[in-house]
């Protein structure tokens, strides 16, 4: 059996913002109006949030400054509001911003964020955990690991509502964000039952096929490889699997567009993970 290891990513980082800017700079003013499966945002709002992470982060985690604290946070639940309300009230304040102001902001500050981020020693306590892969506390690589799949995932939103999706699913991309994601899979099985040694593969399926399993023993734990035979596989395309993390895609199709062999309920709940703070 083998765990997963480490997850480095600061040195993509910038590659993925350099496509992310080059993407920006080929939209028409009808691209940046167009929907996006977020529901509330469109193209425009997307790379406006994208700029506010960027901005955020230096300001918490570089410069110490907070701003805006929630009064009461008791729950889960309560910090996905507070962060939510965050997000619409950014969007609405950035209405008056042209394309070409929030490129060159997303240009000037994704500098200074890249470089900050490669300040940070990977090891060292982080300053925020990862909430959604159930941790009270992260090491700072696994928070550039959530880092990285933010820009990942929304860029690629925008990729999908302007007819660009294909890019960010070559491996060099798309395994860096689902290496990261899948570590949610203990947390969210945390509450299924299992008897020792149960096992179960998730296959990712595109030019390559991506697996990752959870073995149980006194609960689920997350294994890049092992000898032991599987009682449920599931079998999920890369157009899905990106798509069922973050909330953009109904569970019922995302189902039926996929393949379970063996234990049918084991397997149907990763179909209900969430992999960003929502």
């Amino acid at each position: 059996m083998k765990k997963p290891e480490k997850i480095e990513v600061v040195a993509l980082i910038p590659e993925l913002d350099h496509m992310l800017f080059k993407l920006l700079d080929g939209l028409s003013a009808e691209d940046w109006d167009k929907q996006t499966i977020a529901p509330k945002w469109k193209v425009k709002d997307i790379a406006v949030h994208l700029l506010d992470g960027n901005l955020r982060t230096l300001s918490m985690l570089r410069d110490g400054y907070y701003g805006e604290k929630p009064e009461t946070v008791n729950s889960y639940g309560d910090l996905v509001n507070f962060l939510n309300g965050l997000n619409a009230d950014w969007v609405k304040a950035t209405k008056r911003l042209s394309p070409k102001v929030i490129i060159e902001l997303l240009k000037t500050s994704g500098k200074e964020y890249c470089d900050f981020l490669a300040t940070l020693n990977p090891d060292d306590k982080a300053e925020f955990s990862v909430a959604w892969a159930g941790e009270n506390e992260s090491k700072n690589w696994f928070h550039i690991a959530r880092e990285y799949t933010e820009k990942w995932h929304h860029q690629q939103q925008i990729r999908l509502a302007v007819g660009e999706e294909k890019e960010l699913l070559e491996e060099k991309w798309y395994l860096p964000y689902l290496d990261t994601s899948v570590r949610a899979l203990p947390h969210h099985y945390r509450h299924v039952e299992g008897k020792d040694k149960d096992l179960i593969k998730f296959t990712f399926l595109g030019k390559k096929e991506k697996s990752w399993f959870l073995c149980y023993d006194n609960g689920w734990e997350l294994l890049a490889s092992t000898n032991l035979e599987p009682i449920s596989q599931v079998k999920i395309k890369d157009k899905y699997a990106w798509k069922i993390f973050t909330k953009g895609v109904m569970r019922e199709e995302a189902i039926a567009n996929s393949e379970i062999i063996g234990d049918k309920k084991l397997g149907e709940k990763i179909f209900d993970m969430i992999a960003v703070m929502a």
